[in-house]
């Protein structure tokens, strides 16, 4: 059996929508590193640009490509900016997401008060700005007869974790919205379209960062102790523990693999407490 294709990237097009955040920015760069053409997509052009620069060196190449997740228009002239540098995005990966302490509740912000703004963003960038992306690429997919998306949902999504009511309902979405959208490419367009997700563990990123570790100490908070204390694997996730199962499900080694989602937790899920 010859094995040697079974991870092969190389030439990929492949769009990040995120791609300048602390795991898109990870993930860009196993990619490129993987031979695969990357485009990283972010609404502010010079944060795109300054995560190109971090990008160099290949054996890939790498693009910042100014657009909104919520923007349908900004995202098919940034499929129309990849297509005519690399041809049509084959892989998209959805990687766009937000927190915002409005949208969390807590002993002094009641659930009861959180404003109707708060909530309605957290919940439109992590599954309007999935989904949107999705009907975009996902149409080129459908008319081409393969491609593959690749969502990001959450711990969260597995269980209801406290405070973070809007996240932890729009990842939720998202990861039904994985399972929807598997079985509606393969049933109606081609069963080479391929729909997945990575379910990150906890991982230290510009989103959560001063709910895992006091800005003052360094120390872990009371949040970040317990999320560690339910860790088996004790410790924080960083971003090259992504690597390999994206890899996995971006590569012909899963082409039998669709509609799953992934966790990667150092075991976070498996553990009952106890």
């Amino acid at each position: 059996m010859d094995i040697s294709h079974l991870f092969d990237l190389t030439n990929r097009s492949i769009l990040i929508t995120g791609g300048s955040g602390v795991l898109g920015l990870g993930m860009a760069e196993g990619l490129i590193a993987a031979g695969a053409n990357v485009a990283v997509l972010a609404r502010t052009p010079a944060k795109a640009e300054a995560t190109l620069a971090k990008l160099a060196g290949g054996p890939g190449r790498a693009l910042a490509v100014p657009g909104d997740v919520l923007d349908r228009a900004s995202l098919e002239a940034a499929a129309a900016t990849v297509a005519q540098a690399w041809g049509p995005v084959d892989t998209l990966i959805n990687c766009a997401g937000v927190n915002k302490p409005g949208a969390m509740a807590y002993a002094e912000r009641k659930f009861f008060d959180l404003t109707e703004e708060a909530l309605r963003e957290v919940i439109d960038v992590n599954l309007m700005g999935t989904l949107l992306p999705s009907q975009v690429f996902g149409r080129g997919m459908a008319e081409r007869g393969e491609g593959n998306i690749l969502n990001i949902s959450s711990m969260s999504a597995y269980k209801s974790l406290t405070r973070v009511v809007a996240y932890s309902a729009s990842k939720a979405a998202v990861t039904n919205f994985t399972h929807w959208l598997a079985v509606h490419m393969a049933q109606n367009y081609s069963p080479r379209i391929r729909v997945n997700a990575i379910a990150p563990g906890f991982f230290v990123t510009d989103i959560n960062r001063n709910l895992l570790i006091d800005p003052a100490t360094g120390a872990l908070t009371v949040r970040g102790q317990a999320i560690m204390s339910h860790t088996p694997q004790a410790r924080f996730g960083v971003p090259e523990d992504l690597v390999g199962t994206l890899l996995w499900l971006l590569s012909p080694a899963s082409a039998f693999v669709t509609g799953i989602v992934v966790a990667v937790d150092g075991g976070f899920t498996a553990f009952a407490g106890v």
